[in-house]
């Protein structure tokens, strides 16, 4: 609640924090993998006896119901620490590399992965418990020490996990700052071995910024406007039913919401009445007197929607309704349905990241492809269709962090009812605009790893490479420069399609 707030982390203690972390990084406390792999169901653990208390929680600052709590945010963390701590020899283990040059095939060559160090994770209000635990969950089985920057736009979460997590994780290599803009900009101020930001571009560009001076590696998960293409030959009533539930999760308020859908003219009218008769079957009372619907996260928030269709040339054809939180603030806001939008609209503009769906209108699929590759890559293209021809002009022609056919969302899914839908082995992350790097599983294993190389040349082989001492002479030049001589194989410009990328 805008009231509440989890204690905020004293300025002249943050620095103390991080120093406290680098010493016991140095004392190799996080380097065994049995350490790592307790920690990691330690963490497990902790979302599993207190699942309740986070759900009331999340609950308290964004009126999420207690299904998506636990589906989209208690039950992954709890799956994916687990699946870390079985996989965590496999991770860790050096690998033998073979090297094809003949003289050098006795030299012993090998790729360890080892952690980068002391790590700073700052996480979004939207989804609080995912967005902090999954990445924490990252350098835990990488073997870091991590300072976790919680949101102050969840407090109610932020002081739950303050008091939870030094009861189930080690604090000498775990700990939290609380706070607003003075904190973060303290615990920017220093160096850190590696950044995971989740949240806005133009607070990305500050973390950036503030990295840069140190030479810091990124990650950055951000968002943008990720649209639906529609085929107005695939199923119009499963396209709908599939693009309101990704509007439905939390509101809205999430970075892989569908924000947009392009959609030819002769296939708009079937999939609005199914955007229509889906919400009226999930909601026959409306979705505002429903407990099965979030809230906006506070009253800013739901001004800028408010703002947003207030201003809009479109004509709403589903919602548009507000309420309040029962309490007299304005923070609920209906799933809404704009049709006729134009590219310049104001729901064009930025990002929506709430529960309202515009609807633009394109000749074709090609069209529409041509729509998206005029703006800013999005973190998800989605796109209904089941023609292969289709598919593989949005793959080849559009750019996007993740692209997935026919339904949404479902992407990052991940609790037990709906586990064989969520692919553990693909990665999640944006590009360009929509952020860079890639984590989920392993991939978050590997954000805070780097791959050392390892080069171990055998005394006995120094006659071998004696031409490298000067003076030069013949043999040495015929030696040293051979790979100037190459050959080099002539072109085949035969086949020159794109077929083997689908």
């Amino acid at each position: 609640m805008a009231s509440f707030n989890a204690e905020y982390t004293p300025l002249e203690e943050i620095p103390k924090l991080r120093t406290e972390l680098r010493d016991s990084f140095a004392s190799g406390l996080t380097l065994p993998p049995a350490f790592r792999i307790q920690q990691l169901r330690q963490l497990a653990r902790m979302c599993q006896e207190n699942k309740d208390a986070i759900a009331e929680a999340v609950a308290q600052d964004l009126a999420k119901p207690k299904i998506e709590v636990f589906s989209a945010e208690v039950g992954p963390v709890i799956e994916r620490s687990l699946y870390a701590a079985e996989r965590l020899h496999e991770w860790t283990r050096p690998e033998k590399i073979e090297v094809n040059t003949p003289w050098q095939k006795e030299w012993d060559t090998r790729l360890y992965r080892l952690p980068k160090g002391v790590v700073l994770v700052i996480a979004p209000w939207n989804y609080p418990v995912i967005l902090s635990l999954q990445p924490l969950g990252g350098a835990i089985a990488a073997g870091c020490c991590v300072v976790l920057k919680l949101s102050e736009v969840a407090p109610h979460y932020a002081s739950l996990l303050t008091r939870l997590l030094p009861q189930y994780l080690d604090s000498r290599a775990y700990r939290i700052v609380n706070g607003a803009v003075p904190e973060v900009t303290k615990v920017l101020e220093l160096q850190w071995d590696h950044i995971f930001y989740t949240g806005h571009g133009a607070i990305a560009r500050i973390v950036s910024a503030a990295a840069a001076k140190h030479l810091t590696p990124l990650t950055l998960e951000l968002g943008g406007k990720s649209p639906v293409i529609i085929d107005p030959a695939s199923d119009l009533t499963l396209a709908a039913r599939r693009v309101l539930y990704g509007k439905f999760n939390n509101a809205g308020q999430i970075c892989v919401c569908p924000d947009y859908v392009l959609i030819p003219a002769s296939a708009k009218p079937a999939f609005i009445a199914a955007l229509q008769d889906a919400y009226k079957e999930w909601f026959p009372n409306g979705c505002l007197e429903s407990d099965d619907f979030g809230s906006i996260v506070n009253p800013t928030h739901h001004a800028r929607l408010k703002g947003l269709l207030d201003r809009t040339k479109g004509r709403i054809v589903m919602g548009g309704r507000v309420g309040d939180d029962k309490k007299g603030r304005m923070v609920r806001m209906e799933l809404t349905v704009v049709d006729g939008v134009g590219q310049e609209d104001a729901l064009m503009e930025g990002e929506i990241f709430g529960p309202i769906l515009p609807i633009l209108e394109v000749r074709d699929v090609d069209e529409a492809i041509e729509f998206v590759r005029a703006r800013p890559h999005p973190l998800v293209l989605y796109a209904f269709t089941q023609d292969d021809d289709v598919r593989r002009k949005v793959l080849l022609r559009t750019t996007s962090g993740n692209l997935v056919f026919n339904d949404t969302f479902m992407q990052l899914s991940g609790d037990l009812f709906d586990y064989i839908l969520h692919v553990n082995e693909l990665p999640f992350g944006g590009v360009g605009e929509s952020g860079y790097g890639r984590q989920a599983q392993k991939w978050s294993f590997d954000i805070f790893s780097y791959e050392r190389s390892y080069v171990d040349i055998p005394p006995r082989m120094e006659p071998g490479l004696s031409h490298r001492y000067p003076p030069y002479d013949g043999r040495a030049m015929a030696i040293m420069s051979a790979a100037t001589n190459m050959k080099i194989p002539k072109d085949d410009v035969s086949g020159g399609g794109v077929e083997g990328l689908f």
